[in-house]
């Protein structure tokens, strides 16, 4: 999976590339970033990539050139990789060690072709698109990754988006002072559900709002001392009996999320993702 970044703030990516789950993956080769900088992109002495917006009013807005010469930078390097990495497979080799590892810097290109919609996706992280999930970031590692807009100031000249985004996602109803944070969030939960990335997969199925416990919250965890300041482990945790922890398990992921996010119940019931033994449970909450 590999995911190019258009931002003013290349250097800021170095926290997912260089420490904790997502810096040990890209070492290994699992996922590769690039960032690209849209002042690179530009032709004056003062690499300006924002203006005055027309029609007046406060702060600027990034100009559309630099970000799609950022785009078709991207688009291109992509396509030179994808066809190296068809050429490795061919030769049978399948080690990662062989796959160039990507950290962020900027493009020293001063010109590219016209960006396409049928490379990667272009995604303009964004308050104004749906909310990014869970299933969202499956659909990422699926699709081989995409590149991330980072937006700035007031945002950015709507021909871009009308031509280059593809689609837009937002974190939840607030504002950053840029895209940068929201791509490290996206790319966080993307990479971290590529196979082999955590040491056992089975975690990434266990997160909350994963298909696997039917998209609901994850129930409490707890770990030693199974005594602390007077409080204990609940006692099926201790029983050592499978089905019992899996129902406890359950049946708390059940309570929690009803309590905190009865909307999340809603659409699992929709989805038929219930059990019998689930509704009962519920009925007994509201009794």
């Amino acid at each position: 999976m590999r995911f190019d970044v258009v931002t003013l703030f290349p250097e800021m990516f170095g926290v997912l590339t260089d420490a904790g789950v997502t810096g040990r993956a890209h070492g290994q080769g699992r996922w590769l970033c690039r960032a690209w900088n849209p002042r690179t992109f530009t032709h004056d002495v003062h690499r300006t990539v924002d203006d005055r917006p027309y029609g007046g009013g406060p702060g600027m807005v990034m100009m559309p050139g630099p970000l799609r010469d950022a785009v078709a930078a991207a688009q291109a390097e992509r396509l030179t990789q994808s066809s190296e990495s068809r050429a490795l497979v061919s030769s049978a080799s399948t080690d990662a060690s062989q796959v160039p590892s990507l950290s962020p810097s900027q493009s020293s290109s001063s010109s590219a072709p016209s960006p396409s919609r049928s490379g990667a996706p272009v995604i303009l992280l964004s308050p104004t698109g749906p909310r990014f999930d869970q299933q969202r970031a499956q659909a990422l590692v699926e699709q081989g990754g995409a590149i991330l807009i980072c937006g700035r100031y007031e945002g950015v000249d709507q021909r871009f988006v009308d031509a280059i985004v593809t689609e837009q996602i937002s974190l939840g109803d607030f504002v950053l002072s840029g895209g940068e944070i929201a791509a490290m969030a996206v790319m966080d939960a993307a990479v971290r559900l590529i196979p082999g990335v955590l040491n056992d997969d089975e975690s990434a199925r266990q997160d909350s709002f994963h298909e696997n416990l039917s998209g609901l919250l994850d129930s409490p965890h707890y770990t030693r001392p199974e005594s602390f300041d007077g409080v204990s482990v609940p006692a099926p945790l201790l029983s050592g009996h499978h089905a019992q922890i899996a129902r406890w398990r359950r049946e708390r992921s059940l309570e929690l999320t009803s309590q905190l996010r009865p909307d999340l119940i809603r659409r699992a019931r929709k989805a038929g993702a219930l059990t019998a033994a689930d509704e009962a449970f519920l009925k007994q909450l509201v009794a």
